[in-house]
C-alpha cells in the first residue's frame, strides 16, 4: 500500500486556496482546512457576507463540517490549518472542540486570540504560528487595499 504523508505546507496551501475562494466571493479572505490522520475532512472559507452571519468564520464552518464527518463534537485527533490567526470567538470554539493542533499563517494583532494568550485554547492544543505567513498576509492586504480603493471611487 502506498501511503503519502503530506506536509504542513501542503495543507496550508490548500487553506490558502480556500482563502482565495473567499476573496473571489467578496468575503474577507480567510481559509481553513481540518485534517485528521493525514486526510482532509473539512474545507471552508469565510462566508459572513453570503450568510449574513457574523459567526460564519472559516474556522467555525470547518469545525462544524469536521464534527459532522467524524460524528463527534470533539476533534482531539485533528489539526486545523487556517490562513489567519483565529479570533477570540473561534478560539473558544476550538477549545470546546478540544482540537489537537492549530496551525495558522498570518498573525492578527488587532483581533487575534493571542492578544489574550494561548490559554483561550484547550490546554492540550499545540500551536504553530507563522506558517506561510507572507502569502497569507499578502492576500489579506491586497483584498483590503482593493476595498479601500473602491470605496474612494464612490
Amino acid at each position: 500500500m502506498n501511503f503519502t504523508v503530506f506536509s504542513d505546507e501542503h495543507f496550508m496551501r490548500l487553506a490558502l486556496q480556500q482563502a482565495e475562494l473567499a476573496a473571489e466571493a467578496d468575503e474577507i479572505p480567510v481559509g481553513a482546512i481540518v485534517v485528521c490522520q493525514n486526510q482532509i475532512i473539512a474545507r471552508a472559507y469565510n462566508r459572513t457576507e453570503a450568510l449574513q452571519d457574523v459567526t460564519a468564520h472559516a474556522e467555525i464552518l470547518a469545525l462544524t463540517t469536521a464534527a459532522e464527518f467524524l460524528g463527534s463534537k470533539y476533534l482531539t485527533d485533528c489539526t486545523l490549518y487556517v490562513t489567519l490567526e483565529p479570533c477570540v470567538m473561534c478560539a473558544g470554539a476550538l477549545k470546546w472542540a478540544q482540537l489537537d493542533r492549530l496551525v495558522f499563517g498570518a498573525s492578527d494583532e488587532k483581533e487575534g486570540f493571542m492578544r489574550y494568550g494561548k490559554e483561550l485554547l484547550h490546554p492540550q492544543t499545540k500551536i504553530e504560528m507563522g506558517l506561510m505567513e507572507e502569502p497569507c498576509r499578502t492576500l489579506l492586504q491586497e483584498f483590503f487595499r482593493e476595498k479601500r480603493a473602491l470605496s474612494r471611487l464612490k
